[in-house]
């Protein structure tokens, strides 16, 4: 082969390897960008936003059945601290009508259960906020008083539990007839509380007393106008009676005439006295449920309780668990 070949063969050798390798072939040389796979980016409107989904505390407890009472702390200083928590609940205007509901009903069971334990007086009382000392200690006063008072039972009452006429429509009418008759509203919501809870116990009692401030029927003969079942009528009369019976002058001895127990007065009065204190409270006492002393404890009789006779109270408890 002439030298000038051989040079030829050389220069063709050359090309093709150095071809091969800007080509960016299985060599392991740097390769150059393909403009088809770089190509400037495309502006893309970002997704939607998508809300995260709530994330919920999850109870290990069951909630309880439909017309069972609030499940309350084992220790009475956690029952203390859920009560302030619940009083500060009732007391906010952001608080929704669920969770006024709840802790209204919560509130009402704590009532009951310290109550029912003074020893743990020592235990709650120093954890309540001074601004809220005086309305718990009424409360506690008052349930106490109207425990004295109950007997016990080992039967539930031929009643049927109702909902109440609207807030609204009864602080009106405690209004009306404190103007008329000089009784202050505090105090007959105070009578219409402890009597039928706002009206929704609609019944006789066992004295024969009728109505949603439950009248005696030769009281209402004397002191009542219109119907002795509406809310209206029944306040109206009351505070004619009150006023009859002396209230401007001896506030006392006109709730004594009401319902002849001392402990009924005490019970009024420091309602009453939480109501002119504090006209808020009333949100809690509204959505307080009704609840009956018997041999079993506390039984709590829901809205759509309807027995036209008296009923064992384990019979009831059986197929309503509390």
């Amino acid at each position: 082969m002439k030298l000038r070949d051989i040079i030829a063969l050389g220069l063709l050798v050359v090309l093709a390897i150095g071809g091969r390798i800007m080509s960016g072939g299985d060599g392991g040389g740097e390769r150059r960008p393909d403009p088809r796979r770089y190509a400037p980016p495309v502006a893309v409107a970002p997704p939607a936003e998508v809300p995260a989904a709530p994330i919920t505390k999850m109870d290990d407890t069951p909630a309880p059945p439909a017309g069972a009472q609030p499940r309350l702390a084992a220790d009475p200083a956690q029952i203390g601290a859920d009560l302030v928590a619940d009083e500060l609940a009732l007391r906010d205007p952001a608080t929704p009508e669920a969770a006024l509901v709840a802790a209204a009903r919560r509130q009402q069971a704590a009532y009951r259960a310290i109550g029912r334990n003074p020893a743990w007086d020592p235990i709650i009382r120093p954890m309540i906020p001074p601004n809220l000392l005086q309305t718990y200690d009424r409360n506690i006063d008052a349930r106490r008083q109207l425990t004295a008072m109950a007997p016990v039972r080992d039967t539930l009452p031929a009643w049927r539990i109702i909902p109440p006429a609207p807030a609204g429509e009864l602080l009106g009418y405690y209004r009306e007839a404190e103007v008329a008759t000089g009784v202050g509203w505090n105090y007959l919501a105070a009578i219409n509380l402890i009597e039928t809870q706002f009206g929704r116990i609609a019944g006789v009692s066992t004295a024969g007393a009728q109505g949603p401030m439950q009248f005696m029927p030769q009281t209402w003969a004397a002191y009542g106008t219109g119907d002795v079942n509406s809310p209206r009528d029944a306040i109206m009369s009351a505070g004619n009676y009150l006023a009859a019976s002396g209230f401007a002058a001896n506030p006392d001895r006109a709730i004594f005439a009401y319902n002849r127990a001392n402990e009924y007065v005490r019970a009024v009065t420091d309602y009453a006295a939480i109501l002119a204190d504090d006209p808020g409270a009333f949100a809690g006492y509204y959505r307080w449920e009704v609840y009956y002393k018997t041999t079993a404890g506390d039984v709590l009789l829901p809205v759509g309780y309807a027995e036209s006779q008296r009923i064992p109270v384990g019979e009831y408890l059986a197929t309503h668990p509390q």
